[in-house]
């Protein structure tokens, strides 16, 4: 296709019939029609403009983390975020970091430069433009309590800072979910000053709980399901029996019960299939509706 060869020539990779398992920290996922990475921000720019223009769907993928892809797979283009957009600099109390950029990492580094807020994103596995977009949180905070701002582009190849009045945070929410042609490149957080020392021993200490409570060693995506009003997901699915319940080879984890794990070669039909049981048994002996905080894309 004459996109492809325009594409090349903004040094932007592209791979055909890429499966998304090798992109996804589920390692599920079939097929995506384009996997394309830009190398530069105006390549972005481009690539946007022009998949918009030939209505192409798209959609931004980072680490792959809180994400299930479907067996068949995406019909579209998959962008993935080059390293350009891989940095972090830091300007007194406040941090600039490139979509790309882990947000362990980053919770990390902010300890190192005596800068307190981040400390709940220390496990998180994601990059700061999917934190954003989701609201990432963990450790009773996320990530609106420290945002300043984000640079976007829109799909008109437009490029706009947004705040976080515009962002219209909730838990687990952005509306950037709602407006999922835009696109994150950057984003700003003012952070607190504090001793290193005691930040790097509250980093600890949450890295020690989630070694405790949480199937780390296990291909998962977090947490399958947001806690209901006044409870925990974890919680419900674990009263409900459903530890160790398995469809396929997904497993409701016997450590926390709100992940599910791929002990092999599971398939995203798995994983759904397990999610509809725990919300059936959940509703059923609880009369409460679990929703999934995971984002499901592709063919059905």
């Amino acid at each position: 296709m004459s996109f492809e060869l325009s594409f090349r020539e903004l040094e932007t990779q592209i791979m055909r019939n890429e499966p998304l398992a090798r992109h996804t920290t589920w390692k599920i996922g079939g097929p995506a029609d384009y996997v394309i990475t830009p190398k530069t921000k105006s390549g972005l720019i481009e690539v946007i403009q022009t998949l918009t223009d030939l209505r192409i769907p798209w959609m931004v993928l980072g680490k792959g983390s809180n994400l299930l892809v479907t067996d068949k797979g995406y019909r579209g283009a998959i962008i993935k975020l080059h390293e350009a957009l891989d940095y972090a600099h830091f300007e007194g109390n406040i941090i600039r970091a490139g979509a790309a950029f882990s947000l362990i990492k980053l919770a990390v580094l902010a300890g190192k430069h005596g800068l307190s807020g981040f400390e709940f994103a220390g496990g998180i596995p994601g990059t700061v433009g999917g934190a954003v977009y989701m609201n990432a949180g963990a450790n009773g905070s996320d990530i609106s309590r420290i945002f300043q701002s984000a640079e976007v582009i829109l799909d008109s190849g437009e490029v706009r800072t947004m705040f976080a009045d515009e962002l219209q945070f909730a838990y687990r929410h952005s509306s950037l979910q709602k407006q999922r042609t835009a696109v994150i490149t950057e984003a700003s957080f003012q952070l607190v000053a504090q001793d290193s020392d005691t930040i790097k021993r509250r980093l600890t200490q949450n890295k020690e709980t989630r070694l405790k409570t949480q199937p780390l060693p296990f291909d998962c995506a977090g947490s399958v399901f947001r806690n209901p009003p006044n409870g925990y997901a974890a919680k419900l699915i674990e009263e409900a029996g459903l530890k160790g319940k398995r469809f396929g080879e997904a497993e409701v984890s016997s450590k926390h019960a709100n992940f599910i794990i791929n002990t092999g070669q599971a398939s995203a039909a798995d994983v759904l299939a397990l999610i509809s049981h725990i919300q059936e048994q959940v509703s059923s002996q609880f009369h409460i509706q679990l929703v999934p905080e995971i984002i499901v894309v592709g063919e059905k």
